[in-house]
């Protein structure tokens, strides 16, 4: 899945802090992480935590 650019929901974009969130997730709590990106609403956060990274996966097939 490509790195959403805006919240679905609400439209504030989110794309700028997920490379910082995925390194910052690794060593510190998520909620912390969060909180520190001033995001604060749910559907925010879900934007960033329920995204799965499977570009690399995805790119190792071939087109048929």
């Amino acid at each position: 899945m490509i790195i959403p650019i805006r919240c679905m929901s609400c439209g504030k974009p989110v794309a700028q802090f997920w490379e910082d969130f995925c390194e910052k997730k690794k060593t510190t709590d998520v909620k912390k992480v969060l909180d520190s990106f001033k995001l604060d609403r749910a559907c925010c956060r879900t934007a960033l935590m329920g995204n799965v990274d499977l570009i690399d996966i995805a790119a190792r097939f071939k087109k048929a």
